[in-house]
């Protein structure tokens, strides 16, 4: 027979289910795990706890068969073969995958920084981009290149750099139609066609396509300083 709760008015199936729900505002959790003492108001978490110990992944991809410790997990996994993104931004409209990644995103409409480099007091809205920024103070580079070795402190340096052994070139010019492996190597060539110098010589207002003939055109300056 269906009961409500006297606390927030939530009907429930029955006086059972009343006594579980009712945990969500006693803050009960009657549930150990005998691993490490960790407590659940629901027996089917502490079970799906448990697999983190034991190391069991009943969960199944029927796509690529890889394996999960939990449903939920699977029911993400498979996202990423379906493009599903059900999460989506009241601000923007742009749609993730994962809710966890909107709420990460929202920071950036909010303007809300609560990430600190503790080194310069920066401030980020992700926690991924101070972990990155620290790397500029500490020098590291944890990221390598499994053809030549060459480290990089960002995966996404890694992934440009590889298309430098795979030979493969996404970035096609729309004028000429030549392909390149990284963008910016495309944005450069733009330049060829049109006509754009952004950089200037202070000395006499000279300007050129690329930063390597600004250098090289200052060496005439100073070679004629006495």
């Amino acid at each position: 027979m269906p009961v409500q709760c006297a606390v927030c008015s939530q009907w429930c199936v029955s006086p059972s289910a009343l006594s579980v729900h009712s945990r969500i505002h006693t803050g009960e959790k009657p549930f150990e795990c005998a691993v490490c003492k960790q407590k659940f108001s629901r027996e089917g978490n502490l079970r799906k706890h448990l697999r983190t110990h034991t190391g069991e992944k009943p969960f199944e991809c029927a796509v690529c068969m890889k394996k999960f410790s939990q449903d939920d997990n699977l029911r993400r996994h498979l996202r990423t073969h379906t493009g599903e993104k059900p999460f989506e931004c009241t601000v923007c409209k742009k749609k993730f995958s994962e809710s966890g990644n909107l709420r990460k995103h929202l920071l950036i409409h909010t303007g809300e920084k609560p990430f600190e480099c503790t080194v310069c007091m920066k401030k980020f809205s992700q926690a991924g981009d101070l972990r990155s920024h620290v790397r500029t103070h500490t020098g590291e580079k944890p990221f390598e290149c499994t053809v030549c070795k060459k480290k990089f402190s960002e995966t996404g340096n890694l992934r440009k750099h590889l298309l430098v052994h795979t030979g493969h070139k996404p970035f096609e010019c729309t004028v000429c139609s030549k392909k390149f492996s990284q963008t910016s190597t495309l944005r450069t060539h733009l330049r060829i066609h049109t006509g754009k110098k952004p950089y200037e010589c202070a000395a006499c207002a000279k300007k050129f396509r690329l930063p390597v003939s600004l250098r090289s055109h200052i060496r005439t300056h100073t070679a004629e300083m006495p």
